[in-house]
């Protein structure tokens, strides 16, 4: 534990609120961490539930802070990083906001380069995110492991040499919670269009996707031969699967996280702008 690791959050939103669960009298003191919002109510909330500092505008309280978290909305990103200008030194800023490059982020905080840019999905609030992380040149290795650190306390990391690679991780695991649930919809509206109730539906459909997931993870197989295990060729499995072959289902799911990728690169262009 870095007790004395100093964490400046700017924006107190859901993914700064589990970060901050995972880290307050775990990674380093309460009293170590600071947010800045201007939601009166979300720092109260903040303050009550993990005694935290908190603050509605971002002044040179930021200095002393080892560690800058953006947790703000991309399309906001430009106008805060602006006003942390005369405050940013020699501090890690970690960027949590899709789309943001890290080389418009140096440029707007006029060439500081000790940035990790990161793509959490919203797992982390319960504690079961995965992020994928890279970092500028400028970052140092204690500044590393102080980014894996904080990514670590609501999940999973998974380090990239090369940022473009973001976006990808953007369309598997950043945009991947909502294909699961668009998946769970439709098992749980198959099962009432069966006769099942809406409860049985959704407990069905929710415990199997649960199950399966922890027999993928905890299984030293691929998931090919764990699928193909419960195919019986001329059975109801078979059945179902040979009928998503036939409706391009597979293709279609790998076509649409091309999109959500080729989506994450064209906001990158677009936030990036001046």
């Amino acid at each position: 534990m870095q007790n004395n690791l100093k964490i400046s959050f700017i924006g107190g939103g859901n993914m700064a609120a589990a970060l901050i669960g995972g880290l307050a009298g775990k990674l380093t003191a309460a009293g170590n961490i600071h947010v800045v919002d201007i939601n009166a109510d979300s720092l109260a909330k903040l303050q009550q539930q993990f005694g935290i500092k908190t603050s509605s505008e971002i002044d040179a309280t930021l200095a002393a802070s080892d560690v800058v978290v953006l947790a703000v909305k991309p399309q906001q990103m430009k106008g805060v990083v602006a006003q942390l200008v005369p405050h940013i030194k020699g501090q890690l800023v970690l960027s949590i906001a899709a789309g943001i490059r890290a080389v418009d982020l140096s440029r707007w905080l006029k060439g500081h380069n000790a940035i990790v840019r990161t793509m959490p999905n919203t797992p982390a609030l319960i504690g079961k995110g995965i992020t994928g992380m890279v970092a500028t040149e400028g970052v140092s290795k204690e500044q590393r492991a102080a980014a894996d650190a904080i990514m670590r306390a609501v999940g999973e990391t998974v380090w990239l040499d090369d940022e473009k690679l973001i976006d990808p991780v953007t369309a598997v695991s950043g945009s991947g919670p909502a294909y699961v649930f668009y998946f769970i919809e439709a098992m749980q509206q198959a099962a009432q269009e069966m006769g099942l109730t809406a409860e049985q539906g959704n407990a069905l459909a929710i415990s199997t996707f649960v199950g399966a997931a922890q027999l993928a993870a905890q299984a030293s197989d691929p998931v090919a031969v764990l699928r193909e295990r419960v195919t019986s060729k001329g059975g109801t499995t078979y059945a179902a699967l040979s009928s998503m072959e036939a409706s391009g289902v597979k293709q279609s799911i790998i076509n649409a996280m091309k999109a959500a990728a080729a989506r994450g690169q064209a906001l990158g262009e677009e936030f990036g702008q001046d």
